[in-house]
């Protein structure tokens, strides 16, 4: 498949001047529906593909093919640009250059690389440490250079801010800077006077996660392009089947259950009218 126009728009997008929401996917059907509900940007993060493909906790125990594979699926089911938490690139930086070079070919249109030491180290549980800045120097680096589509966006994203200060997290962001990520992704930022203090500091497009304000046009003003509201569309997606099932094992009638998604909505999102026109040109008489 080409996936140059969903990149080109990606890119428009981080080098205007808004910031926008991006919609959590986990799976085809939820990206069909925040493309029709008009969403610019999809966000594919590593917490959700956990969830959904293994319907296991955020522990860093999904495998890199698995998560190209549903990156893969979400990509193919339309056009929303995607942007993949990457993680920490499945490894060292040789592994972040094969996990660049597969999500590349899956489709998405970004993928962010973090610093921090995954999968939780033995004798540090409950304690979160970040790699050293050389270290997270050379996963940049080595994603840079992995990628061959040049549209394909590179995040260097940090959780310093939250680990080791704000000083710690100016530092690392001007390191991957200098070495030609794309973005900067910023996560664990506390107040309002923290982020104003990194982002001034950077000259690339940013990402933000879990930051201090709901306010779009402020998080403009200082460089933020992305900004997450986090992972609800799965939790409430779960929620929803949960109760669909114990009301049916509670003895609920099947047509009792209300609260489900008509046939309309049903046909919108699996592209039923696309399926009939195609089975009636090559599967009719």
């Amino acid at each position: 498949m080409d996936w140059t126009e969903r990149r080109t728009r990606f890119r428009a997008q981080i080098e205007g001047d808004k910031c926008v929401h991006p919609g959590s996917v986990f799976d085809a059907m939820s990206a069909r529906i925040a493309e029709d509900l008009g969403f610019e940007i999809g966000m594919f993060a590593g917490s959700t593909a956990s969830l959904a493909v293994l319907g296991a906790p955020d522990h860093i125990v999904l495998t890199l093919p698995e998560f190209a594979g549903q990156a893969y699926r979400i990509c193919r089911a339309g056009n929303l640009a995607i942007l993949v938490d990457a993680d920490h690139g499945y490894g060292n930086a040789l592994n972040v250059m094969r996990t660049v070079q597969e999500l590349e070919t899956a489709g998405v249109c970004a993928a962010s690389i973090e610093d921090t030491d995954l999968p939780q180290p033995f004798g540090e549980l409950g304690n979160t440490r970040l790699l050293s800045v050389e270290e997270g120097v050379g996963k940049m680096k080595a994603a840079i250079e992995a990628r061959q589509d040049k549209k394909f966006v590179i995040a260097g994203r940090t959780s310093a801010a939250a680990v080791t200060g704000v000083e710690d997290c100016i530092v690392r962001a001007k390191a991957y800077e200098q070495v030609g990520v794309d973005m900067i992704f910023l996560v664990g930022v506390k107040t309002n006077e923290d982020l104003e203090k990194i982002c001034g500091e950077i000259n690339i497009p940013i990402v933000i996660g879990g930051g201090p304000s709901p306010d779009l046009p402020y998080y403009a003003s200082l460089g933020a392009r992305i900004a997450l509201q986090g992972h609800k569309p799965i939790m409430a997606a779960v929620q929803g089947v949960y109760d669909t099932l114990k009301a049916l094992r509670d003895g609920v009638a099947h047509s009792d259950v209300e609260y489900f998604a008509d046939a309309d909505l049903m046909r919108k999102v699996t592209r039923g009218d696309d399926y009939d026109r195609w089975m009636k040109d090559y599967l009719g008489e």
